[in-house]
């Protein structure tokens, strides 16, 4: 199964980025062997809005079935919904660790946004 997960850096141990929209790279992981690919997220980095849209949009395009963040606004919920990609927020720690945990069950699936729009 694909996993995106929301990062700073550019490997399995960098520290998870809180936010998903603005993240500057979006992890995209293979739960079974590790392999993963990077996002180069920058163009949201500084969007003026609709960072999370897209941000969505393109975990969607690279066939990801849950999303792992700290925190995601109702906006990018509701397209990540539409996609059907399951939510985890309130993650924080390292790649790997997020990663671990979804292999060990250890995640609550959001029901709903957990940040607030940015108008």
């Amino acid at each position: 199964m694909k996993i995106a997960v929301t990062s700073k850096g550019l490997n399995l141990d960098s520290e998870m980025d809180p936010r998903f929209g603005r993240a500057p790279y979006i992890l995209i992981v293979d739960t079974e062997t590790l392999e993963f690919e990077v996002v180069d997220n920058s163009i949201n980095v500084n969007a003026f809005k609709g960072a999370g849209i897209q941000a969505a949009t393109m975990v969607s395009d690279k066939g990801a079935s849950v999303l792992m963040t700290g925190y995601c606004g109702p906006k990018a919920f509701m397209t990540l919904e539409a996609a059907g990609i399951k939510v985890v927020s309130d993650t924080s720690g390292t790649v790997r660790e997020a990663v671990q945990a979804f292999k060990d069950g250890q995640v609550t699936f959001a029901t709903a946004a957990n940040k607030e729009a940015h108008w």
